[in-house]
């Protein structure tokens, strides 16, 4: 047949398929059970399609009600046109229009942005420690966790008392930090020395490989 009879079949000619997540194919059977007259036939067939979405759609069944779920998509997929026994009352059209709830965010400002709001809510809870070493043990790991979030907001190196100073006044001077206090060296933790100090040490491979070879080489 010449290619310019050919009839191509594109999706954007096809009809909209309602809930795309189970295929074209499930949108036709719906279709067919729709225009379907004997009421028994009509019955037999939705309860195959249901069953059959639900197979092409195992990770809802972790989902409570996952049975329901599936008539009420099968009653939307139909523009609720089906007229069927189900073991679920047939949901209204208008409860699938309401707008949702206006999410709530966090009212509360971050007054260190890089540190972030979980670093803010660990100095609270040492505050509330009663002095020891398991407290200071907790202050140490928590100037460590803000070194690595200094370093990875994108700076290339940070003073060990720029720190200890942020973490006073975090703290609104409430949390006393011992002077001798060790962090984690910058090289340790810094992205970008660890990705410079990578490339380096593949470019040293690559010369010593060159050099042995030509120490090899014989003419």
């Amino acid at each position: 047949m010449p290619l310019n009879k050919i009839s191509m079949n594109y999706n954007t000619s096809r009809t909209r398929m309602i809930i795309p997540v189970y295929g074209r194919h499930i949108q036709q059977l719906v279709d067919h059970a729709i225009k379907l007259e004997d009421k028994e036939e009509k019955d037999k067939m939705v309860l195959a399609i249901v069953d059959v979405m639900g197979q092409l759609n195992p990770h809802l069944r972790d989902v409570p009600d996952f049975t329901h779920k599936l008539w009420d998509h099968i009653h939307i997929m139909s523009n609720f046109q089906l007229d069927v026994k189900s073991p679920y009352p047939k949901p209204a059209p208008e409860q699938f229009m309401e707008k949702p709830n206006k999410m709530t965010y966090p009212g509360d400002k971050i007054r260190f942005k890089h540190y972030g709001k979980g670093t803010e809510r660990l100095i609270e809870e040492a505050l509330k420690m009663e002095e020891g070493e398991e407290k200071q043990a907790l202050i140490e790991s928590i100037a460590n966790l803000m070194k690595k979030h200094y370093l990875t907001w994108g700076r290339s190196s940070v003073d060990d008392a720029q720190i200890l100073s942020d973490i006073k006044r975090i703290s609104r001077g409430n949390l006393e930090v011992k002077g001798d206090i060790e962090l984690i060296a910058t090289k340790d933790i810094s992205p970008r020395n660890t990705a410079l100090s990578s490339s380096t040490n593949n470019k040293n491979r690559k010369k010593g490989k060159r050099k042995n070879f030509k120490q090899k080489k014989k003419y």
